[in-house]
């Protein structure tokens, strides 16, 4: 089964979550945000993926990149391909399909518990957060799990998104909290040595839980 991965180029790491689909037989062709122009199509495409990013969906100099991956997203949304949002993907979809992003009025960075309506298929935590943004989520959605912040899972007939990171390893966040990652952990009160022992700690679980919502998301939201 074939796959779009979209995701800049420099963290285009599907982890957890793109392992689990592979065990389900998913091959990735990677989309690169930074090069919309060289995306293929959507004929013969399973499912998209769309991971996080450094960047915001309403910051002017990605104007023309967010406008490319809204295209591919609406366009999903009305063939029926499933898809799969994840952070900044999250909100590239909320956007694409009448929701809201804008800044959020406290960040999320850490390892975080949610409230879940569906604690049996999204776990109430911990999962991995690094966001400054929030969504509303389109109309028709159903909300399925939130924080003090805001939404945190939601789906819309076949498109399912998370806030938080369940794609997250421990060799992901080592490359997140170096440089300007290690600079706003600090700037956050925390530090690359805290969230490093904290991943260490929590990993294990949040694996388990996102293999679980992909085996949910195989099984429900793509066969509804």
């Amino acid at each position: 089964m074939r796959a779009l991965l979209i995701a800049n180029s420099l963290d285009a790491d599907a982890g957890f979550i793109g392992d689990r689909f592979r065990h389900h037989g998913f091959a990735f062709t990677e989309c690169h945000r930074e090069r919309p122009d060289e995306w293929p199509g959507l004929d013969g495409v399973d499912l998209v993926l769309l991971l996080g990013s450094e960047w915001s969906v309403y910051w002017p100099e990605v104007a023309s990149s967010v406008a490319a991956e809204v295209a591919v997203i609406t366009a999903a949304q009305a063939r029926g391909v499933p898809q799969f949002g994840i952070c900044f993907g999250n909100q590239t979809m909320a956007h694409a399909l009448g929701g809201t992003v804008e800044r959020a009025r406290q960040p999320e960075v850490g390892w975080y518990d949610v409230v879940s309506d569906v604690p049996e298929v999204i776990a109430e935590g911990p999962w991995m957060q690094w966001h400054y943004d929030v969504v509303t989520v389109p109309p028709g959605a159903d909300e399925l799990a939130r924080s003090e912040v805001g939404p945190q899972a939601w789906r819309l007939g076949r498109s399912f998104c998370t806030q938080f990171h369940p794609e997250a390893t421990e060799t992901m966040l080592a490359k997140w909290a170096v440089g300007v990652g290690a600079d706003e952990l600090v700037r956050l009160g925390s530090s690359a040595e805290q969230l490093m022992a904290e991943t260490r700690a929590n990993v294990g679980v949040s694996r388990e839980g996102a293999e679980h919502l992909v085996d949910w998301f195989l099984a429900t939201v793509v066969n509804s």
